[in-house]
């Protein structure tokens, strides 16, 4: 209850706060908002460990406020990479910066289980991620370069206009390879939202109807299938994106839209994994593990694919906006409700046979097959945007062109001043048809 009481106010707050600095981090210094926004939430982490537990909504406070620190990061980092390299390079390095959220995940919960244990209490996990927070936060301000926006797309120049908010957010409404890819992603946040929640949960039914456990009817109930689902998922979330890197990398050399083309096959392939956990789960644990194992491993492939298809479709004074909404997005349609969904379904389906431990597994089980359909429909959304993917690529090069030529070379109106920018895009597009340092504490030790 206490993850459940603190994971819509996260979502919540990190939804609002995204598009604000996804608009800063397009016009204002990038490296200043990113460190500040982790000297923020590693500053209210450590404050939150001070909190007594009588004060409860203090505590579901702080987790709010992470969640702004968080949008921030998560807004402006993929952009950094994408105006210092381009290319393969670029997916590359995308690669390596989207492994921090499986490998965060499982450091989050290892040193937050060595720190709770030598300190006798579950506060001094959160005492332990603000040090990194803190000394992340400084090599960032010492070492990581601020680049000009477009500076690696446009060698030898840079851009010398940006558009407004409006304009950028009428351009990303019509960007089909950006709106396709964004709902794809929101179906990826549906599918890993309720099965961090629900699938434990699930593969302990299992287990009472496999007569393998008791039901657990006293709390605190054993937290192994959690720590077992927790564990496959920082690997798989590792495997998928190396994978993920390597296939694109090869696929590139056969078809230009290999990006998209590799995402909606690991999306279907994922679908057919995930359906078999719930025909397996009655009959074998283990088997419905290794479908585990291989369905999240293709579902996230995509991690890094998806943020390089927006590089190539997203002019760089806007990618900020872009990844900001691309997560807004993903959250409002994906994780922030499939887990309650989920729940009612389920909750609905065994309201005439509660006491039936048989009927609460197969109703848990029935409610979790939405999300492997909700996964195909992902597939499909990113099936359409290898169908926009070249047009949508060649006109945001063309834009960077024009944004990035020198004064002297704009046309000037009748009064004299260049017109508008915002104008000369639309013009172009009128004819065509858009981890974190995750809570290192063992949830299930919290009072």
């Amino acid at each position: 209850m206490f993850f459940c009481s603190f994971f819509p106010v996260f979502i919540c707050s990190f939804m609002v706060a995204a598009p604000i600095f996804g608009y800063l981090g397009d016009r204002f210094n990038r490296k200043l908002i990113l460190s500040s926004g982790i000297f923020f939430w590693s500053a209210v982490t450590l404050l939150s460990s001070f909190i007594p537990k009588e004060y409860y909504w203090l505590l579901v406070l702080s987790r709010c406020l992470v969640g702004i620190g968080e949008s921030s990061y998560s807004s402006i980092s993929p952009t950094i990479i994408g105006d210092l390299f381009t290319n393969n390079k670029r997916t590359v390095m995308l690669s390596i910066f989207y492994l921090a959220i499986p490998l965060g995940s499982g450091l989050g919960y290892i040193l937050g289980s060595i720190a709770k244990d030598a300190g006798g209490d579950w506060y001094w996990a959160l005492r332990v991620s603000p040090i990194l927070g803190l000394t992340a936060g400084s090599l960032i301000l010492i070492f990581v370069p601020e680049p000009k926006r477009g500076s690696a797309d446009q060698l030898g120049g840079r851009i010398k206009t940006r558009t407004s908010w409006l304009c950028d957010m009428k351009a990303l409404a019509k960007n089909r390879s950006y709106v396709f890819s964004s709902l794809a992603s929101a179906a990826v946040s549906f599918a890993t939202g309720a099965f961090g929640i629900w699938i434990p949960q699930y593969l302990v039914r299992a287990q009472v109807v496999q007569k393998a456990a008791e039901s657990c009817t006293y709390q605190p109930c054993s937290s192994r299938d959690s720590l077992i689902f927790g564990a496959i998922t920082c690997v798989t979330g590792l495997l998928g994106v190396v994978i993920g890197a390597v296939t694109t990398r090869l696929c590139r050399q056969k078809t230009e839209r290999a990006d998209p083309l590799v995402c909606a096959v690991s999306m279907l392939g994922s679908a057919i994994f995930i359906c078999l956990i719930f025909v397996v789960a009655k009959k074998s644990i283990v088997g419905a593990y290794i479908c585990i194992f291989i369905g999240e491993t293709l579902l996230f492939l995509n991690w890094a694919i998806t943020a390089d298809i927006l590089m190539y479709v997203v002019i760089p004074t806007r990618r900020a906006t872009a990844v900001a909404f691309q997560g807004f997005t993903s959250h409002l349609l994906g994780d922030a409700g499939s887990p309650y969904l989920i729940g009612l379904i389920s909750d609905a389906l065994q309201e005439s046979y509660a006491t039936s431990a048989l009927w609460q597994f197969l109703s848990l089980g029935y409610a979790l097959m939405l999300c492997p359909f909700v996964i195909v429909l992902g597939g499909m959304f990113f099936l359409a945007t290898a169908l926009f993917f070249l047009d949508d690529r060649e006109k945001a090069e063309r834009q960077v062109n024009q944004l990035s030529r020198p004064p002297s070379t704009v046309k000037k109106g009748s009064n004299g001043s260049p017109r508008e920018c915002c104008s000369a895009i639309l013009l172009n597009t009128a004819n065509s048809h858009t981890n974190v340092l995750s809570l290192p504490v063992d949830l299930h030790q919290v009072p």
